[in-house]
């Protein structure tokens, strides 16, 4: 097998979970000096395709996103259904969820980083691409996700 993310190593997004996004919102824009960023919600599984610890899930989250040069900070409000962000908030209270990085091959992406024991955590489709979380948490420190995004 060949080193999964050898070519992926630039962080693009750090995510943080939060109870109120509006609120962080405003505290980011209050400490780095740039408009409070405007929150959108994610599709529903009808659109997103949302599959959490293998079964479909209707979760959603409200998302707000703020430009730091190449890396952008995530803040995520999540709703009450089945989701790794429910799941963090309700386990380890606000917080960074997730690092993510691009990736171009998200199937065999998936594949590899499950054989060395990551496992899928959750996975969706978003308007011009995919994303999905992975439990690397035992030996990395933190979940990892893949953004792959479709050619335009």
């Amino acid at each position: 097998m060949s080193i999964p993310l050898k070519d992926n190593t630039a962080v693009v997004q750090i995510a943080i979970v939060v109870r109120d996004i509006e609120k962080t919102a405003r505290a980011f824009a209050g400490v780095f000096g740039f408009p409070v960023p405007s929150w959108s919600y994610t599709a529903g599984y009808d659109q997103a395709a949302t599959i959490n610890r293998g079964v479909p899930s209707d979760a959603r989250a409200k998302l707000a996103f703020m430009h730091f040069g190449a890396l952008d900070i995530e803040l995520i409000e999540p709703d009450n259904e089945p989701s790794t962000w429910r799941e963090f908030l309700d386990e380890h209270g606000e917080g960074i969820h997730h690092l993510a990085f691009s990736v171009k091959g998200m199937a065999q992406h998936t594949t590899n980083l499950e054989a060395l024991g990551m496992p899928l955590i959750m996975k969706g489709e978003f308007t011009g691409g995919r994303y999905a979380y992975f439990d690397s948490n035992p030996s990395l420190k933190f979940i990892l996700e893949l953004l792959e995004h479709d050619k335009s």
